[in-house]
């Protein structure tokens, strides 16, 4: 990647990046196109190949950025004393939100990237990512699962939470209209269900009670 590419003006660099997490997003890098990415952000193609040798250095270059974007969001909106797993999961949502604001495709492309297929794709991207892993990793080894009868069975909804929001997240960004902060109201009414869900886990039924 050339430099240089910082010395243009933020709303054209910008207007770059989300052009190519867009067409990263809704492709995959396999299907995605420079066309594409260069019609997107109305520039010419020469200028594209001017900042990036080729359509890995544009991939490349915009996960390496989503991920640091994403990590600065997170580190400014996940509490570092908070142990509540579902107070974490919301406060993850909330630094993913934020970086969607300014880049609306950023989380859509790194989920599409998660399972990528693509060798050259990977192993462009295998360092950052594994970064963006053990993030996530020390924010949720934090979480005190103590207080839940049913422990394992909070794991195993974390892990039906983040399927769901992947899902909606997918669904979301093939609307016309594809807003962030609407996902996001969407996302906090599910985090509030699977709270309630494990705060339920363990307890005894009521025909448990009675038979007591």
């Amino acid at each position: 990647m050339n430099e240089k590419f910082f010395d243009l003006k933020k709303e054209k660099q910008d207007r770059m990046i989300n052009s190519a997490l867009k067409v990263f997003a809704l492709n995959g890098y396999r299907h995605a196109s420079t066309d594409d990415i260069v019609r997107e952000a109305a520039i010419s193609k020469g200028l594209l190949f001017h900042y990036f040798e080729n359509k890995l250095g544009v991939y490349a270059f915009v996960y390496d950025y989503s991920v640091r974007y994403l990590l600065l969001e997170l580190s400014t909106a996940v509490d570092a004393k908070e142990t509540d797993l579902f107070t974490l999961m919301q406060q993850v949502e909330t630094g993913k939100m934020h970086a969607m604001c300014g880049y609306p495709y950023l989380q859509p492309f790194l989920n599409r990237a998660q399972a990528e297929n693509v060798n050259e794709a990977l192993v462009a991207v295998e360092e950052r990512k594994q970064q963006m892993e053990e993030a996530y990793e020390n924010i949720y080894a934090r979480a005190d699962l103590g207080k839940y009868a049913a422990a394992e069975d909070v794991v195993k909804l974390r892990k039906m939470m983040e399927l769901t929001i992947k899902g909606l997240m997918n669904e979301r960004i093939l609307e016309d209209a594809f807003q962030p902060e609407m996902l996001y109201e969407e996302i906090l009414e599910y985090l509030q269900l699977s709270r309630r869900l494990a705060e339920r886990s363990g307890q005894p039924s009521d025909e448990e009670i009675t038979e007591k």
